[in-house]
């Protein structure tokens, strides 16, 4: 478990470097500026008499819609590849190696809640919301293969299996497959399904059977 005030801040490298070479240099050089993301190069001098560097750091920032790298992700990396260069220098790495800022953003990785399973995302989705609107639905998400897909709808729908096979639309002149839906109902909490047709509204109903099959009920 990260406790942050075991790690050094950037200012405090920086200021370590400063008393340990007072005539030091600290160099950025922006690598990358695109929409996506930035990188940023940092380099230590001893003196003003070194033509080349003691220690060398690279930061990466990818710029984000919200958060702290909205605004300020030029500002986070220039001062993250500073952190690095005095890290590989040894620098202020008494309690840990990463810096403060770099531990915070490895803790807020760690602690980001883990993206559901896609198989829950599928039963958020697929659930109409009121039985007799058929048509107010969830948007879902892409499944990862065709393959998958079909393994969590059928997951999704409990391995029941219906008494015939997924219907064309019964009034639109092209009849293409009606789609179907699941939920339970707010009124009875009792499940339902049904096929139904996007472009003419037509519904065919099905009950849950005491077998576990779904039965189109009677007289559609």
């Amino acid at each position: 478990m990260f406790n942050l005030e075991e790690y050094t801040t950037v200012a405090e490298r920086i200021k370590m470097f400063r008393q340990m070479h007072p005539m030091g240099r600290i160099i950025t050089q922006l690598i990358n500026d695109n929409p996506i993301y930035i990188v940023f190069k940092c380099e230590l001098y001893r003196d003003d008499e070194d033509t080349r560097p003691f220690s060398t750091g690279y930061a990466k920032e990818v710029i984000a819609e919200r958060g702290v790298n909205r605004d300020f992700a030029l500002e986070n990396c220039e001062t993250s590849s500073i952190g690095i260069a005095c890290k590989n220098a040894d620098i202020g790495t008494e309690k840990h190696s990463i810096s403060r800022e770099e531990a915070a953003k490895v803790k807020a990785k760690n602690e980001k809640p883990a993206p559901k399973p896609f198989a829950e995302k599928l039963a958020d989705k697929i659930t109409v919301e009121k039985e007799d609107d058929p048509w107010t639905t969830k948007e879902v998400h892409p499944a990862p293969s065709a393959a998958d897909a079909v393994a969590l709808v059928q997951e999704v729908l409990g391995g029941v299996k219906m008494d015939k096979d997924i219907p064309n639309c019964r009034n639109c002149h092209d009849h293409k497959p009606m789609s179907w839906r699941t939920g339970v109902s707010a009124k009875t909490n009792k499940p339902w399904a049904n096929f139904s047709c996007f472009a003419c509204k037509d519904v065919i109903w099905y009950n849950l059977a005491p077998d576990g099959t779904w039965k189109a009920r009677e007289g559609q």
